[in-house]
C-alpha cells in the first residue's frame, strides 16, 4: 500500500472534524443517489471566513476521506475561495487520479460546502 492509499485509509477510519457541531451557521447536505453516498457539511463563518467545518455522513472511503481532509482544508478560507475550489483541489488533496464514477465520491463534500454557502 502506498503512502496516499494509506492517508485516505486513515481518513475514513479515523475522520478528523467528524460530527454535528452544536452550532454553526450554514449547512448543507447532499447524497449521490448512483453509489449511496452522503455528506453533512456544518461551516461556521465569523467576519466572511470559515472559523469551523465539520461533516457527518456514509459512504465509500474516497467520500469519507474527502469529507475529512476538506474540513483542514476551508478553515481560515473565505466564502469566495470556497467557491471557487474546484474537483482538481479535492484531487491534490487526496493526491490520486480517480475514475470519472470516483471522482463524484470526491466532489461531493465540496459541492455540499459550496452549496450551504449560497
Amino acid at each position: 500500500m502506498n503512502s496516499q492509499q494509506q492517508n485516505i485509509l486513515d481518513n475514513f477510519h479515523h475522520p478528523q472534524n467528524y460530527g454535528k457541531p452544536k452550532s454553526f451557521t450554514h449547512h448543507m447536505r447532499l447524497e449521490n443517489p448512483t453509489c449511496g453516498d452522503a455528506v453533512d457539511m456544518f461551516l461556521n463563518l465569523e467576519d466572511g471566513k470559515i472559523v469551523a467545518a465539520n461533516f457527518e455522513g456514509e459512504g465509500c472511503s474516497i467520500s469519507i476521506a474527502s469529507a475529512s481532509l476538506l474540513t483542514e482544508e476551508l478553515k481560515g478560507k473565505s466564502v469566495a475561495d470556497v467557491k471557487a475550489m474546484t474537483i482538481e483541489d479535492m484531487l491534490k488533496l487526496l493526491q490520486i487520479e480517480l475514475s470519472p464514477a470516483r471522482r463524484k465520491c470526491a466532489h461531493l463534500s465540496l459541492e455540499a460546502a459550496q452549496k450551504a454557502l449560497t
